[in-house]
C-alpha cells in the first residue's frame, strides 16, 4: 500500500480536496503542517489523516519529516494545491509496487492559472518524482527546490494537476510567500557571490528563457505574464541578496532561522 506526505500551511481552502485525491490510491496519510492557524488541521484529522506538527524546515527537510511516520515503505508526495487526474490514479493502480524494479515514479505536472493550463514557459511536462520507496529514495535534504534524485526513475505519462496560481496576479504576489526573501536569505547563508550588476543580467535572463526558449509568447498575455513574473523574481532574489550583502540595517532585522 501507499502513504500519503502532504506539508500544510494555511491550507484550509485546498486539504480536503487533496486528502480526497489521495485516498483513492492511499490507505495512509500524513499531513506535516508548519503551524496553520486556520482550519487545515481540524479538517485533516476529521478526514482520517494523521497530523505532524513540525516548524518549517525547509523544502526537502520538511518532505522527509514524514518518512518517520510511514508505515508503508511506498510513499507519494503531493502539495495541498494538487490533484491526482483519474488517469493519473488508474496509472498508480496497474503498478505492482510488491515487484516494482524501480526506486521512484515520476508524472507530468500540469500547472493551472485559475482553469486554464499553462503548456508553454517550460511549464508543461514538468516531469516530477512523486511516488518514490522510501528505503530507496529521499526528498534531498535542501531549503529549497528539494526533489528526488535517483538512476532508476520510471516516467508515468498521467499528470498531477496543480493549481499553481488562482489568477494572474497571484504570479507577483501569492498570499504568504515571500519567494524572493527566502531565496535571498538562502542564497546570502550559502555565501553567494554577486555584484551590483547581477540583479539585471539575472532578472533579463530569466524573461528571455520563458518568452523565447521556452516559447512563452505563443501563450499570449498569459505567456507574457509568466515570463514578466519570472524575470522579476529573477531579479529581485538577487536585488534582495545585493541588500542583505550591502545594508548592515537591513541585514540586522533579518530572522535567518525563519526561512519564509
Amino acid at each position: 500500500m501507499i502513504t500519503a506526505n502532504i506539508i500544510t500551511l494555511n491550507e484550509e481552502k485546498n486539504i480536503a480536496e487533496c486528502i480526497a485525491s489521495v485516498a483513492k490510491v492511499c490507505d495512509q496519510i500524513i499531513i506535516v503542517d508548519s503551524g496553520s492557524n486556520d482550519a487545515t488541521v481540524n479538517i485533516a484529522q476529521s478526514l482520517g489523516a494523521t497530523v505532524v506538527h513540525q516548524a518549517y524546515l525547509g523544502d526537502g527537510f520538511q518532505k522527509n519529516v514524514a518518512l518517520d511516520y510511514a508505515s508503508n515503505d511506498w510513499v507519494l508526495s503531493i502539495d495541498a494545491d494538487e490533484r491526482l487526474s483519474e488517469e493519473m490514479v488508474e496509472e498508480i493502480k496497474k503498478i505492482d509496487l510488491n515487484q516494482s524494479q524501480y526506486d521512484a515514479y515520476a508524472f507530468r505536472r500540469k500547472n493551472m492559472i485559475g482553469s486554464r493550463w499553462m503548456k508553454e514557459c517550460g511549464w508543461y511536462p514538468d516531469f516530477c518524482v512523486r511516488l518514490y520507496h522510501k528505503k530507496r529514495a529521499r526528498f534531498a535534504d535542501v531549503k529549497q527546490h528539494a526533489s528526488i534524485k535517483s538512476e532508476n526513475i520510471c516516467k508515468v505519462k498521467a499528470d498531477i494537476i496543480h493549481y499553481s496560481f488562482s489568477h494572474i496576479g497571484q504570479l507577483f504576489c501569492k498570499p504568504g510567500r515571500d519567494f524572493s526573501g527566502r531565496a535571498a536569505k538562502i542564497m546570502y547563508l550559502k555565501e553567494k557571490k554577486i555584484n551590483s550588476y547581477s540583479p539585471f543580467i539575472h532578472g533579463l535572463s530569466a524573461f528571455l528563457k520563458k518568452y523565447l526558449l521556452q516559447k512563452g509568447f505563443l501563450a499570449g498575455v498569459d505567456g507574457l505574464t509568466v515570463s514578466i513574473s519570472a524575470g522579476l523574481s529573477g531579479y529581485l532574489k538577487y536585488a534582495r541578496l545585493l541588500e542583505l550583502k550591502q545594508d548592515a540595517s537591513v541585514l540586522k532585522k533579518e530572522n535567518f532561522n525563519k526561512i519564509w
